[in-house]
Parts: structure tokens; sequence; C-alpha cells
């Protein structure tokens, strides 16, 4: 049976966010993941952690100025520095948190840049990443993003990033398949997930077109599941999809994958 982590960006988002612990608790959840971390003290997301006995799945490395677009700075080769010391400031989160997955994200294409040389930064960045997380048992990861929802995103399709992953040539480099997205760039995601299972280390989900729950759209989640099972995958899945209505009256799909925590 897969296991389910809330997005608790996108869900129980009825309640501030310190409360969506408690409310994906509530719900059946066992584990939670999340944007960025950065904006609350370490121990204020462990206790919450620790109060409801959540496990911390995921969360991403620092990826530039949000509020003004940015989505991510892996690729920009005048942000090294700023990266490196997002890293740094990740590890600490995660520590603290137990999280033993991060991920990153690559960033947005400047108009006019070099892929070549963008790639070529993208690389050494997450050589450098990859081996400091190592360094306290954290997986990197990285996500292919689809190019609708963001224009010009670097990475965006699965094969590139599993090609990235080999010239990167670290063991603690893996993918973060998102369904949602890759419907939208490829399609194909069964045999997807089946040909690149020992690359994939966290998977998350949402429906298309909408980005809602489960059922709400053209994919088949519940063949999706059982192919999962099957093939052995054994990660987490995060729950990253905007509830059409609301988050617990669009919970009908996960209540009979509910377990007992």
């Amino acid at each position: 049976m897969p296991k389910f982590a809330a997005n608790l960006t996108m869900l129980f988002n009825e309640v501030p966010f310190l409360d969506r612990f408690a409310a994906a608790k509530k719900a059946g959840f066992g584990g939670v993941e999340y944007l960025f971390p950065y904006d609350f003290e370490k121990g204020v997301l462990a206790e919450q952690l620790h109060q409801y006995g959540l496990t911390q799945v995921l969360h991403n490395l620092p990826a530039g100025n949000w509020g003004a677009g940015e989505r991510g700075i892996a690729i920009l080769p005048n942000r090294v520095a700023e990266f490196r010391d997002g890293v740094s400031r990740a590890v600490e989160y995660a520590k603290a948190l137990d999280c033993r997955q991060v991920n990153c994200l690559a960033g947005i294409v400047p108009e006019g840049a070099d892929p070549v040389k963008l790639r070529a930064v993208f690389v050494e960045n997450l050589r450098y990443a990859a081996d400091a997380l190592a360094k306290h048992n954290i997986k990197l990861l990285i996500e292919p993003i689809n190019t609708r929802d963001i224009p010009g995103f670097f990475l965006n399709g699965t094969e590139q990033a599993i090609q990235i992953i080999s010239e990167v040539g670290s063991e603690n480099l893996f993918v973060q398949y998102d369904i949602y997205h890759m419907q939208i760039m490829e399609g194909d995601l069964a045999m997807t997930m089946k040909k690149h299972l020992d690359r994939i280390a966290h998977i998350q989900l949402a429906d298309n077109p909408g980005r809602n729950e489960p059922g709400t759209g053209e994919i088949n989640y519940p063949f999706l599941f059982r192919t999962l099972d099957e093939i052995g995958y054994r990660g987490w899945i995060g729950c990253e999809y905007k509830p059409k209505t609301t988050t617990l009256e669009g919970l009908g799909w996960y209540e009979p994958h509910t377990v007992d925590a």
C-alpha cells in the first residue's frame, strides 16, 4: 500500500500553517511535506512533528526569491555562492526535522542564456549538494516540472533528469517524480516509473487538468497505485494538489488508503 504524505503548502489551507500538522494527522496522514521550512524556527516545526507523530518526508533547498517569481537558482552562474549557503541551511533544517530527503529546484532559464553553460553550473551545484547532504545521510532529489505551469523551467523531463544524474556521478542524487507534471510533459507514467524505479526516491501527485485531487481528471490513479505496489516502490507519495473545494471534502479518494498511525 502506498504511503501518502500531506503537502501542507497546498492542503489544509483552511487553517494557519502550524495548525495543518494536527489537521493532517486527524485526516489519517503519517507524513508531511511542504515547499520550505525557513520562515519558521526549527524547534517550532520539530515540536509539531513530535506532538502529532508525523514524519517530515521532504522539503526544498532555498530557491531564491519565490515571491518575485524565482523557482530555483541551481542553474544560475551568478548565484553559486547563494546556492551553497542554501545547502548548509537546508542541512540544518533537515537534521532538526529528521528529514531524509531534500529537493533541489533547478530554476527558470534566463532570456538569452546559454543552456549548455546553465547545465554545467547545475551539474556542479548538484555534485556539491549531493556530497554535502550525503555526509548527513540525506538524499538529494531533482524534480522535472512542466513548462506550462512554469514557462522556461530548465528541468522538464524524466530522461533529462536521468542524464544529469549520470553526469553528476553521485550515488546520492535521485529523481522526485511528479505524476502531474510528467503527465503534461510526456505521459507514459507507469512505464516511466517502472523503468527508473531505482532512481526515483519520491513521488508527488495531482490530477490533470486542474491540479486537483485524484479522480477529478484524466489520470488513472487506482491503476498507478497498484503498479507502484507491484514494482516495489517503497517511498512516500506527496499529495501536492489543490483541493477542488475543501481539503476534507476532497479526501474521498484517499480514505481507502488510510491506515491507523
